[in-house]
């Protein structure tokens, strides 16, 4: 089963259209549970150093946040915090120009294009220049077989006291894996997913202090993932016709949905498929 190709059709039909791109970041914020995780810890963690900025009067940062958006994708996430945290500016990097393309032409559309730049980088070989005071990876690591790299890369170009904020999938059935002889639901995947000693051992083996891991999609995230991605995805995989029928089908499921994710993010979850991890620079 294919998801990213579905994925990228939904983002073609909106492609370089100011209010349609709106809309459709509206919708996946909505629908993706990781989003409801993932904007929970940027609020936290962006609450504190605008409050910190602001308190030294943003002599110590500079006059601002740097956040580099690693592995941007189409710029949900740097969209969501520009528009929210007006201190924060934001360097989103990808290893796909027409996803960049897009993104910098929401923000050039929305003139904000001076809260963000965009940029080709691979992770394994990080050229953005430091020093930033967040940094950001949605569903990224999962694809990267040289983690630690990674790691030691995010911790070079980060302040004393920057936060690394990482969502991925756990070691407890992430990607929708289920054995070695299950067929991943998401392809390009390296490895499955991460334990959590794991991912705090890799974090802490280049200089990061681990603040939080938590699991996420625990019972309630994933029926929530079943009913709102999974199963519409395996119609669209049959045929795209079936995107016809999905407005009857949401218009049924859809406050389920959101009730589960609203569960999910407020329950303590003992085991999930998802982890978001939350560490800083000493």
């Amino acid at each position: 089963m294919d998801y990213d190709p579905i994925k990228d059709r939904f983002g073609n039909l909106v492609a370089n259209r100011y209010w349609p791109t709106r809309v459709f970041f509206s919708l996946l914020h909505m629908f993706f549970l990781r989003a409801w995780h993932v904007r929970r810890a940027l609020r936290r963690v962006l609450s504190g150093k605008a409050a910190a900025s602001a308190g030294d009067h943003g002599t110590e940062m500079g006059g601002g946040i740097r956040m580099l958006d690693a592995g941007t994708g189409f710029g949900q996430f740097a969209w969501w915090v520009a528009r929210r945290f007006p201190a924060v500016t934001i360097h989103a990097v990808d290893i796909k120009q027409d996803y960049l393309d897009r993104a910098r032409t929401l923000f050039e559309q929305a003139s904000m294009e001076s809260r963000a730049s965009f940029g080709i980088d691979d992770l394994t070989d990080l050229k953005a220049e430091g020093p930033f005071d967040l940094i950001l990876s949605v569903d990224v690591m999962e694809h990267i077989l040289e983690d630690v790299t990674v790691f030691e890369h995010f911790y070079r170009v980060m302040r004393p006291g920057g936060h690394v904020i990482i969502n991925t999938p756990s070691d407890q059935g992430g990607s929708d894996s289920h054995g070695d002889s299950d067929e991943s639901f998401i392809g390009e995947h390296v490895r499955d997913g991460y334990g959590k000693r794991e991912i705090r051992e890799k974090l802490e083996g280049v200089g990061f202090e681990v603040d939080s891991i938590d699991y996420s999609y625990g019972r309630f995230g994933s029926l929530a993932w079943r009913l709102s991605i999974k199963w519409p995805i395996q119609l669209l995989n049959i045929s795209f016709v079936f995107v016809l029928i999905l407005p009857f089908y949401y218009l049924l499921t859809l406050p389920l949905s959101l009730v589960l994710n609203a569960l999910d993010v407020s329950s303590k979850n003992d085991t999930g498929t998802g982890l978001i991890v939350v560490a800083h620079r000493p």
